[in-house]
């Protein structure tokens, strides 16, 4: 690996081969499906590794790879440099969009925009529709990316109807395993008397104790609230911390779902899933978490399925009376808690169809400061129903009007708020 001073990392041929077979060696070793690295896998590999041995850059090697692990046609499955030298739009600016056509053509349009995330402190708002980035003309279906630890130029139209621009600053990532910048997790209020509100906007970390603490805090905040609106809008998951949820529309002990490894692709789960061990409490505090770790350390040498467990916290004024409200980017797991909520009746469901991407996963390294991404087990509900690739179907169906966003109104909460009551 050589760079010159103003110039983009380079790698020699050798190296992009060794990390290319490490690539290969790891979903081997991990990848959730094995069925998949058939024939045609390995025919792609074949038609794909010129171009990439070829690559002449790091972000050319990466994009590359990148083609070629789209052919397994999976989620959770990404490879990128440990700098974390760009991102998507999603991952960068905590925020999502979709593709319209606008009277500038098509164009994507900003959907969900997390508070507290680079997007939403660069002043932009959902309807507002993308034009160019850095001067870049951005058509979908591309997808604009954006350098992380330094700003971008976005020209827009505002919801006003005006061009503007607006330098967007994105911070570097705390950590490397992932690409994201984190936004405000938790926000609540009272709608109106009797309706609280309260807005995730993603679950991080392994097992979440910041993220299910501060749920818990925001929900004593709303007070003696009747009913209650949980916003799963834009909500790309995370870790364990989502149980937490699942276990505030809950009064007691219900199993929720476990992730089988590779090594379970034949079993029958419905016969051996009462055998697993059971996860169902969050510790208060991280300094709890290596109690944790010693409870499951056998569970985890033998890579056996564990059965998350909602805490059984009590009964809650609100119960029976919740609205969850999802759209087509709400994925993993809050998908595991939009599921948990629909097939225990504890929810009406409202908005769009989600994401359909559930898939347990991890990332590792693969020398020269690359890591892959890739799911390690497929999620199964205790009812044995599987997400991936299968969007969860809302109860009431409201679509996101961007048209009638940028003029203010958020349809989607208001049927929400009707709903409730």
């Amino acid at each position: 690996m050589t760079t010159s001073p103003g110039q983009e990392m380079t790698l020699t041929n050798s190296a992009k081969r060794e990390v290319l077979e490490r690539v290969l060696k790891a979903l081997t070793w991990k990848f959730y499906k094995p069925e998949l690295l058939d024939a045609t896998w390995r025919d792609a590999i074949e038609s794909h590794r010129k171009g990439i041995e070829a690559a002449p850059t790091q972000d050319a090697f990466e994009l590359a790879v990148t083609s070629l692990l789209q052919t397994l046609k999976t989620s959770h499955l990404g490879f990128f440099h440990g700098t974390a030298k760009r991102a998507s739009s999603r991952a960068a600016l905590s925020a999502t969009y979709l593709a319209d056509e606008t009277a500038n053509g098509s164009r994507w349009i900003f959907q969900d925009v997390h508070d507290g995330g680079s997007a939403a402190l660069a002043g932009l708002q959902p309807g507002n529709i993308l034009l160019r980035v850095d001067g870049k003309e951005i058509v979908p279906p591309e997808h604009p990316v954006f350098p992380m630890g330094a700003s971008s130029t976005v020209d827009l139209i505002a919801n006003d109807g005006q061009e503007r621009t607006v330098s967007v600053e994105v911070a570097q990532p705390k950590g490397k395993k992932l690409q994201f910048v984190e936004p405000t997790l938790v926000q609540s209020k009272l709608l109106s008397e009797g309706i609280g509100y309260l807005k995730v906007a993603m679950f991080p970390g392994m097992i979440g104790v910041e993220v299910a603490n501060s749920m818990s805090s925001a929900i004593a905040a709303l007070g003696n609230i009747s009913r209650l609106i949980i916003d799963l809008r834009g909500n790309t998951g995370g870790g364990v911390g989502a149980l937490r949820l699942m276990s505030l529309i809950t009064p007691n002990r219900v199993p929720v779902g476990f992730s089988p490894g590779k090594r379970w692709a034949k079993r029958d789960l419905a016969a051996e899933k009462t055998r697993f061990p059971r996860l169902g409490r969050i510790p208060s505090s991280k300094g709890a978490l290596w109690l944790l770790g010693l409870q499951f350390l056998p569970a985890l040498i033998t890579k056996s399925p564990i059965v998350l467990e909602t805490e059984g916290l009590g009964s809650k004024p609100y119960d029976g009376k919740i609205v969850l409200l999802v759209d087509r980017h709400t994925a993993s797991a809050a998908e595991m808690v939009t599921i948990f909520a629909k097939e225990n009746q504890l929810a009406t469901i409202v908005g769009e169809k989600t994401a359909g991407r559930l898939l347990s996963a991890t990332s590792v390294k693969v020398g020269h400061g690359f890591r892959l991404a890739l799911p390690t087990g497929a999620y199964f509900t205790w009812n044995g129903t599987a997400l991936e690739g299968s969007p969860i179907e809302p109860d009431v169906i409201a679509d996101f009007d961007w048209q009638q966003r940028r003029s203010g109104v958020d349809a989607q909460l208001l049927k929400a708020i009707n709903i409730a009551g």
